[in-house]
């Protein structure tokens, strides 16, 4: 079977987008991205995020970023989940803890995450994680709620410290690279990344952001996927064929609502 490169985490329906999604995508399909999954940003916005998940090789997802939290703090698991029947979704998120911007309060953060984490858990769909400077936090919610019920998650763009990495990959976590692991200044992350579990790493570009080296500053889109995971093999020690095998491995366990071509 011939291998496939796989972005797991994309914002399509980024207003960013508006100018040119078509192209985007189709640029993206040239640099041989076989599969995409369009996030969701909170949920009021998944019309947006499932109209882009119309074409057969993307996907999408249902969740509040925590960014978005205080949109709706009584958020009802059966909400998501009533979402979630959809075919097309296939994980529950972008959700988690944000305590740098803190643009919405903590504790609703905290509350609408714990809402997600019972949706993922009832629907057995995979839990997109979004922390940033919450370590602390989400490493004991996430034991806390794993101890209720197992259910399956995403550490995405992981960026966040070694120690939370242990206690989520303790959890059977899986992990997403991102573009940030080529910059200059991020041997930090890449020291993580040269610990995750092998038969766990995924990638993706996070588009419109995070644009990988040399595309650093400019607007990200899926077609910049091969750098970032060029960097994983490098950091790794992988070739980019055994990169590219074990991320769609790796991808295909996870998010397994998606058929296998």
């Amino acid at each position: 079977m011939n291998r496939m490169l796989i972005d797991s985490h994309v914002n399509l329906h980024a207003p960013q987008f508006d100018p040119d999604r078509e192209a985007v995508i189709d640029r993206a399909r040239e640099a041989g991205i076989a599969l995409m999954v369009n996030i969701c940003d909170r949920v009021s916005n998944f019309a947006a995020v499932r109209a882009v998940a119309e074409a057969p090789d993307i996907w999408c997802t249902v969740g509040t970023h925590p960014h978005e939290a205080k949109e709706n703090p009584q958020l009802a698991a059966d909400t998501l989940c009533e979402i979630a029947a959809d075919p097309k979704v296939v994980g529950i998120g972008e959700t988690g803890l944000d305590f740098h911007y803190d643009l919405s309060p903590r504790d609703i953060q905290a509350s609408v995450f714990r809402v997600h984490v019972e949706a993922a858990r009832r629907t057995g769909l995979p839990l997109v994680v979004h922390t940033r400077e919450a370590d602390d936090v989400m490493g004991q919610i996430l034991e806390e709620e794993y101890a209720r019920g197992p259910f399956r998650l995403l550490m995405h763009c992981y960026t966040s410290g070694a120690e939370l990495a242990r206690r989520a990959a303790a959890l059977g976590a899986w992990f997403s690279v991102s573009g940030i692991a080529t910059f200059k200044t991020a041997e930090d992350v890449r020291a993580v990344v040269r610990e995750m579990p092998a038969d766990r790493i995924i990638v993706e570009t996070d588009c419109p952001y995070l644009a990988p080296v040399p595309h650093r500053g400019r607007r990200n889109e899926p077609a910049y996927l091969p750098q970032v995971l060029e960097k994983l093999a490098e950091i790794r020690g992988w070739s980019v064929q055994d990169a590219e095998k074990r991320t769609e491995d790796a991808f295909f366990a996870l998010f397994d609502r998606i058929p296998r071509p």
